[in-house]
This record gives C-alpha cells, structure tokens and sequence, in this order.
C-alpha cells in the first residue's frame, strides 16, 4: 500500500482490538483495513455533521399543512399513491 500518496505512521490500540484485528485481517493487509475504517468513521462523522447543521431547516410555520401526524400520513399517502401510479405505467 505503499505509495507516493501514503504516509506511515505509528497508532495505538487496545491489546484486544489488536487481536480481533488479528484474527480476521491478514498482516500484510491492515493497512488498507485501517484506512478503509477510518474513511467510513470520517463519512459517518461528516453525515452527523450535516444533519446537525440541517436539524433547524424545518420550520413547522412554513408548513401548517403538515401539523399534525394525521396530516402527514395523509400527505405521505398521497404522495406514495403518485409512486404507485408512475410505477404501473
């Protein structure tokens, strides 16, 4: 994995984590299992991320239509009703 776009570095983990790693990765592929993990942890954290900045995009004033569970069921029926529709022809 070597290569002119990756840098060694030296990491810490637990002595349990290490043989779990052990157990199902082969050593000469933990590199690119680490990095693989890291890369979807960073994803995970980036998604968290935008939902959080998201959380007050919905302003329940804008959508008096939509105040009650009742109005939403019915709004989300009518909408899967316009799917079943494209979805028949």
């Amino acid at each position: 994995m070597a290569t002119s776009d990756t840098q060694k570095i030296t990491v810490t983990l637990p002595r349990r984590l290490l043989k779990e790693l052990d157990a199902v990765v082969p050593p000469r592929e933990r590199s690119k299992f680490i990095a693989q993990a890291v890369q979807e942890q960073l994803a995970i954290l980036e998604q968290a991320q935008v939902v959080d900045e998201a959380a007050d995009a919905w302003q329940d004033e804008a959508y008096p239509e939509l105040d009650s569970d009742e109005k939403i069921e019915e709004w989300l029926a009518q909408l899967r009703q316009g799917w079943l529709y494209s979805i028949d022809n």
